[in-house]
This record gives structure tokens, sequence and C-alpha cells, in this order.
């Protein structure tokens, strides 16, 4: 019966440690501007985007013709990338915030 408990217990807080959308502000080729609030939602050019989570770690927002993939890799840091029209794509420029 303990064993039970305590893997229940493990379980129901292993979504605590769990990673979610940090705060990021980047810059992308092409004057794309994107910005994420701790937790989301993600802007692109100033508009809130549509977001996709595929997983703790990943997730994509879609909009002003533009999908933006916010990466948090195990350490919290956060990369951004983008896909654009006509197959432009690249990697954005992340903003230090004094």
């Amino acid at each position: 019966m303990k064993q039970f408990l305590l893997g229940a217990l493990l379980v129901s807080t292993a979504g605590i440690a769990s990673a979610a959308i940090p705060l990021v502000n980047a810059t992308c080729p092409g004057d794309i501007d994107v910005h994420a609030d701790e937790g989301g939602p993600i802007y692109i050019n100033g508009k809130e985007a549509k977001l996709k989570t595929f997983n703790d770690n990943y997730f994509e927002a879609k909009g002003s013709g533009v999908t933006v993939s916010l990466t948090v890799s195990p350490d919290g840091s956060p990369s951004v990338s983008y896909t654009g029209k006509g197959g432009a794509n690249g990697v954005c420029e992340l903003i230090e915030e004094d």
C-alpha cells in the first residue's frame, strides 16, 4: 500500500516540475518580432498567435503568415526559430531584458 501511495504522489507532482513557456523577446529576419509571456500566449508582431503545444519543451505559434518555433532546453534557456512565406526560415535573436 505504501508503494502505491508513493507512486501516486510521484505521478501527481511530476507535472509541477515540467517546463512551460518562458518570458521571451526575440527578433527574426524579415522584421518579425516575437514576444511570449511566461506561461503564454505568444505574440508575433504584436498580435496573439495560434499556439500549438507539442510537449512541455516545444511550442509552435502561427500568425502573420509565419510559424514560430519555441524550444526550451533542460536548463530552461529558450531558443526561437521561424518559417515564413516562400520557404524563408532561420534562427531568431533573443533580446535580453534589462
